[in-house]
């Protein structure tokens, strides 16, 4: 099943509309009901040079699809500070309002 991120290759395996094969960047799964073994994905359909030039909803077999590059691993947030088990994760900072 593709996920979001995914660079992939849409071909005549995946649906008969699509002849010609296309690059997509999936956007997500929609959850729209739809037949056994087929998915609705809202896509970013790529030119040559891998910029976007559609936003497109399109109706396919997951099986059928070629994945030309998974999505990048999420990188973590240097704005947010690593929880752990360490004495500075269990440090209790007062509030400078409050009265001891």
């Amino acid at each position: 099943m593709p996920k979001a991120g995914d660079l992939v290759q849409v071909t005549r395996a995946a649906s008969v509309q699509f002849v010609e094969p296309i690059r997509c960047r999936v956007v997500r799964v929609l959850d729209w009901i739809t037949y056994d073994g087929w998915v609705w994905l809202d896509v970013y359909q790529l030119d040559g040079k891998g910029d976007a030039v559609a936003r497109r909803s399109i109706f396919v077999r997951p099986g059928g699809l070629r994945v030309l590059r998974p999505a990048p691993a999420p990188r973590p947030d240097p704005g947010r500070r690593a929880t752990g088990s360490g004495a500075a994760s269990r440090r209790v900072v007062p509030n400078p309002g409050q009265r001891s």
